[in-house]
């Protein structure tokens, strides 16, 4: 099976970039599934419950969430109630939101994606290793084909999560920095990884934001709006071949593509 994940989704206009680019796509790929990370969809920070309605109708199977993920406090009862999203597993148990996304994907193979943050440079969250064992326990059975959002700003704590997963779930991806990198492979027995999968969002900008307000705040201290930015949007991501029967990944391809190629 082929699996479309995608990096962190920056506005709307790149919500509706996906919602008119993803029947082709998954047509032309063969894809069977599209896992999206999308805490940055509303205004640059959260989500809304309507973008991620926007966002499933597009064709968007699987959501994650990062750090921002209650910006928009609208999104908890979306949290609690859909299984296809979820909270990074390693917030407190009594955070909103489900530790798994969950569903069937167009094959018939059962999927499951989750995120852990690091702790490198973020918020103080729970250990990620320990989430990683008790959500891979409570999928015991129910899946086989597991990716893992990691939501990390150290290049260690992605690489030290690959190597405690490797050979468990099926891939190991990298969100949060908005920067693709080019260190994709297959590590044995059979788990992608990619340390970030980029941004999908205008890159026209300062990691998606407005470059004059960035730099002005940047240069004089004094605060400005952080407006996202509007120009070259491009999606950015990875397709990840898995073999349902073992959950193991035989193949990874970076993928961007600019909104002129798209349409």
């Amino acid at each position: 099976m082929r699996i479309l994940f995608l990096g962190d989704v920056v506005g709307s206009a790149t919500v509706d970039l996906i919602r008119r680019a993803l029947p082709a796509l998954i047509e032309r790929e063969g894809l069977d599934l599209v896992v999206v990370n999308a805490e940055n969809a509303a205004g640059g920070s959260g989500l809304t419950a309507k973008l991620y309605k926007r966002l499933r109708h597009g064709g968007v199977d699987l959501v994650t969430l990062g750090d921002h993920i209650y910006r928009k406090g609208e999104i908890i009862p979306t949290l609690n109630a859909e299984e296809r999203t979820c909270k990074p597993a390693n917030f407190p148990p009594d955070a909103p939101g489900r530790e798994y996304a969950f569903c069937v994907a167009r094959d018939g193979t059962p999927v499951a994606a989750f995120s852990v943050l690091g702790r490198t440079f973020m918020r103080s969250v729970d250990c990620p290793f320990l989430a990683c064992d008790r959500v891979l326990a409570s999928l015991e059975g129910k899946a086989k084909v597991i990716l893992v959002d990691v939501h990390a700003e150290a290049t260690a704590d992605k690489y030290l999560l690959l190597h405690y997963l490797k050979g468990r779930v099926s891939a190991v991806l990298g969100t949060h920095t908005h920067v693709p990198t080019a260190d994709e492979q297959i590590f044995p027995p059979g788990t992608a990884f990619q340390c970030d999968v980029g941004m999908c969002g205008p890159y026209e900008s300062v990691l998606g934001r407005r470059i004059d307000r960035v730099m002005a705040t940047t240069i004089t201290f004094v605060p400005t709006q952080f407006d996202v930015a509007e120009n070259d949007l491009r999606l950015a991501g990875a397709i990840v071949e898995v073999d349902p029967a073992t959950g193991r990944a035989t193949a990874i391809r970076r993928v961007m593509w600019r909104e002129a190629e798209l349409q």
